[in-house]
């Protein structure tokens, strides 16, 4: 009997893993009966970005947490694919910090060249799961949001590749519900241009508070200040930015924090991150996980502990992305298909704790870097998946941090070279706090390029109204 597979989500993730088994096919393997449901009506996931926040047009929470403007904040040669480069997409050498719909360009770039697209049922969304432990298989139930039909679908490996950057985790503050201005959670933010003219409170200190913040500034914000939980990010912020110890309450506009400061704001933006949320699963099915680079139960990060039939992708914090993902599916299809006879439960567990203590020691930023380096490159060893040079990427985070505490406006200016084809990234031609056209064709062909811009021309200066 052909083995059947089933894929929830086509993002990064999902998209890894229909590469991994058309790699496979290619090199002459029989290959599973592969069905990949992806709720969006394009693959791409959270790359695949809307206006929309709340629910999107089926009356579904919106998947994506992307927004407007916003470019990578880490170098384009830390997630390359080592079989499909940056400079074999793009026909030349492009900058190291592109914007969204650049990276979304280039990972839709590879699959298009796969027949992989057929396995794919869009505007599909996972509702229910029951697994059958007597013939070890999984019921998906699953509803078609065009025509709301549900379908049930066997299979005999479940891949849940949904990512866990679309929950919101939501706070309470004392005093919160009367603020007069505008909150929102970094997942419905959708644009800085709203915070013009205005002070702005972030409350969070990791990467989407920064990000956002400093777009804010660069979008006119009067003040940004970051209301941290443990620690400041202590970067060498603009002058009307600053950064507080955590908000205690709120009376009115005042937000008054635990160091007895206070400041009045006309917004709030939760950057409070995202949680491991998987309502189409049953709880003994379910990831239980604080966003961290090596969440317990998933052997090798990927396989169920308790049901190696059920596998995660890119369920941890993550300095590494898409060529991660890959890794991780390479590694779960070698699993499926018998290629890796994975060891007892005990030694699994044993290999697992080896892993958490490990975690729990790590320093710094730095040593997070090479942590993350080690997991791919034991992933990487076990399968066929075209090794890289992992010690090179590593050490390119650890230039990349170090960049942003010399100059977090302007680290996005610098160029770092390709570990996969030795491409030095040419330097782009706008400034980064400059550039206020995120588009593809303003990116690849620059001033020129014939865009509407007269609606930023006033505010911005860069470019003449049309």
């Amino acid at each position: 009997m052909t083995l059947r597979v089933g894929i929830i989500g086509a993002g990064p993730s999902g998209m890894a893993q229909l590469r991994a088994f058309e790699s496979a096919r290619k090199k002459g393997a029989d290959i599973p009966e592969i069905m990949c449901f992806e709720k969006q009506g394009d693959w791409g996931g959270q790359w695949n970005s809307s206006w929309r926040t709340g629910l999107d047009e089926h009356g579904e929470p919106v998947h994506s947490s992307m927004y407007r403007h916003l470019w990578s904040n880490g170098p384009k040669e830390c997630l390359e694919f080592s079989d499909y480069s940056f400079d074999e997409h793009f026909g030349r050498a492009i900058s190291s910090f592109p914007p969204r719909e650049v990276l979304f360009d280039y990972i839709k770039g590879r699959v298009e060249k796969s027949d992989v697209r057929k396995y794919v049922q869009f505007n599909t969304v996972a509702r229910h799961t029951s697994y059958n432990a007597e013939t070890e298989e999984f019921t998906l139930t699953v509803e078609n949001l065009a025509n709301g039909t549900t379908t049930d679908h066997v299979f005999d490996k479940l891949v849940v590749s949904t990512g866990h950057f679309s929950i919101p985790e939501v706070p309470e503050f004392k005093g919160i519900n009367s603020f007069p201005g505008e909150v929102l959670h970094a997942h419905d933010f959708r644009g800085a241009e709203r915070f013009a003219a205005k002070n702005l409170l972030m409350i969070g200190s990791s990467y989407s508070a920064e990000d956002i913040g400093m777009q804010a500034h660069k979008m006119g914000a009067a003040s940004v200040t970051f209301s941290y939980r443990t620690a400041p990010m202590g970067f060498d912020w603009p002058e009307n930015t600053v950064e507080r110890p955590l908000v205690t309450h709120f009376k009115g506009r005042t937000a008054h924090f635990s160091d007895g400061t206070q400041g009045e704001f006309d917004a709030v933006v939760l950057c409070t991150g995202y949680q491991h949320k998987y309502p189409f699963l049953p709880s003994e099915l379910t990831l239980k996980s604080k966003n961290v680079l090596y969440p317990a139960n998933l052997y090798k990060g990927v396989v169920w502990q308790q049901n190696t039939n059920l596998f995660y992708l890119g369920a941890q914090d993550q300095y590494y992305t898409f060529n991660m993902f890959d890794a991780q599916a390479w590694y779960a299809r070698d699993v499926m298909i018998g290629a890796i006879e994975l060891p007892s439960l005990a030694e699994r567990e044993a290999d697992i704790q080896l892993w958490l203590e490990r975690q729990s020691a790590l320093p710094d930023h730095n040593a997070e870097a090479d942590f993350q380096s080690d997991y791919l490159r034991e992933l990487i060893a076990a399968t066929d998946y075209p090794p890289f040079d992992l010690d090179s990427v590593s050490q390119l985070f650890k230039d990349w941090m170090s960049h942003k505490e010399t100059d977090i406006l302007g680290y996005r200016d610098m160029v770092h070279r390709s570990v996969v084809t030795g491409t030095m990234a040419t330097k782009h031609h706008t400034r980064w706090l400059n550039a206020m056209d995120d588009s593809l064709g303003r990116y690849l062909h620059g001033p020129s390029q014939d865009v509407d811009t007269g609606t930023l021309a006033a505010v911005t200066g860069e470019f003449s109204a049309k």
